[in-house]
């Protein structure tokens, strides 16, 4: 046990004395995660509102394909973003292979069927005779999209709070894409692999203890929005 307890006292040396590896996987994990759920916002709501709110050849199909995405292991998408990024694959030349970018690439996958699945639901759930009063007071798509964005932006905003949280806990990716390079693409999960195996315990739970404050964060907004929703 007296190397856990040391490993505590080291981690809030660590956090409180502003280490500088400690803060840039931080940072990074701050940036790219934001770059990632933005990525999967744009792309996703549209897509979601389409799932939701129109009938398609191919929608129930299509909609099973999200949900079981969901599920989708991480350690995959980094391999098929991997394949994708590297010199040999389609998008070699691009240079995005062991950079930012190519984590958020990877972790925009990660989320985006989350969005477009919850985005959907949340749209079912509005009253259906909003469509059609919208079109008889003479809206057009656009019109229609940014209303029915906003009568559900609850559960919107729900939406991308879980996406993120799946997005900033996730491994597999940021190992396999970003290549865990120090003070460039090393995340507070993989720097977490890194240092553990290292035998540094106390960058290790440091690390441990600021991704346990962002779940934390992210599951207080959610609950929060719940609330809203249900009132």
């Amino acid at each position: 046990m007296d190397f856990l307890w040391n490993g505590l006292f080291q981690a809030f040396s660590l956090l409180l004395s502003a280490h500088a590896e400690t803060y840039s996987a931080i940072w990074t994990t701050l940036k790219v995660s934001t770059l990632s759920i933005t990525g999967s916002l744009l792309l996703g709501v549209p897509i979601g509102f389409l799932l939701g709110q129109h009938e398609f050849t191919g929608r129930k199909a299509l909609r099973l394909v999200m949900d079981t995405l969901l599920s989708f292991p991480t350690v995959v998408i980094g391999l098929l973003v991997y394949g994708f990024l590297s010199r040999q694959g389609p998008l070699g030349e691009l240079g995005l292979l062991f950079t930012l970018p190519g984590i958020a690439i990877g972790q925009t996958i990660l989320g985006l069927p989350i969005v477009i699945a919850l985005t959907a639901s949340a749209v079912e759930a509005l009253d259906r005779r909003l469509r059609p009063t919208l079109l008889t007071l003479g809206a057009n798509e656009r019109q229609i999209l940014l209303t029915t964005i906003c009568e559900a932006r609850f559960s919107l905003m729900a939406a991308a709070v879980t996406a993120y949280g799946r997005i900033v806990s996730e491994v597999g990716i940021s190992m396999m894409v970003g290549g865990n390079i120090k003070w460039y693409t090393r995340t507070i999960t993989t720097a977490i692999a890194l240092e553990t195996n290292k035998g540094k315990f106390g960058m290790g739970i440091a690390l441990g203890l600021v991704l346990l404050l962002i779940a934390f964060t992210v599951n207080l907004v959610l609950a929060v929005l719940r609330r809203r929703m249900e009132g």
